[in-house]
């Protein structure tokens, strides 16, 4: 596989997300608008559960919605998220580990239907505010496994404004916007697809403010 690039709404969300639920292993749905083949260009996510993320019946649920609003919106699934829960009392930390069970066969699933997406997994140890690096693990399917993906190969560019953006949004208390697929299954009138959050996010990341 070659390049993936992370755009800096996609990240944000998932950012924003395990932030929101700090005690709570988080997962979600990474998303492109490009064509098939060549690089992988993350543009969006879908945050799904924040609460037993391997019960099945959601995910399968979580999992035709979104494949069916991506067909509407010309996006396409291209890989998965997971942050694991915190067993601290830093609201700012999440354990990192290798992928799960869950997060391994949601993983492959999309691979069924994307031979070249990615399981991104949230490392905890590097979450806090002004974080040098992306706090971000990727792996690869590769000779029948997923394995750790080189990390020259991953891109997101800008990183220094990203962070400011992602700094801005959770000082702003917007993690409390993002809506997850388990809130939406609570009060059907929330909007899973985030759209105002991605309005703030894409004003912050606008030129016309400074961001590229």
């Amino acid at each position: 596989m070659g390049e993936v690039e992370l755009s800096c709404l996609a990240y944000a969300k998932m950012y924003l997300h395990a932030s929101q639920f700090p005690r709570c292993s988080v997962n979600g749905l990474l998303l492109s608008s490009s064509a098939a083949g060549g690089a992988v260009c993350i543009t969006d996510c879908v945050p799904l559960l924040h609460t037993h993320l391997s019960l099945a019946p959601i995910t399968q649920l979580a999992l035709t919605q979104v494949d069916v609003w991506c067909s509407q919106t010309q996006q396409r699934i291209v890989g998965y998220y997971q942050a694991n829960a915190c067993a601290s009392d830093s609201s700012f930390l999440f354990v990192f580990s290798s992928p799960t069970p869950c997060a391994l066969k949601i993983a492959e699933k999309i691979f069924e239907q994307c031979n070249n997406a990615v399981l991104l997994m949230i490392d905890g140890e590097k979450m806090f505010p002004g974080c040098r690096v992306p706090p971000i693990v990727m792996y690869e399917r590769k000779d029948a496994r997923w394995a750790l993906k080189d990390k020259h190969t991953i891109m997101l560019r800008q990183w220094e404004e990203t962070c400011s953006i992602v700094n801005q949004l959770f000082s702003s208390g917007d993690q409390a916007l993002l809506v997850d697929f388990d809130s939406h299954l609570d009060d059907i009138t929330k909007d899973w697809t985030n759209q105002k959050l991605n309005a703030k996010i894409m004003e912050l990341v606008s030129p016309a403010n400074g961001n590229v």
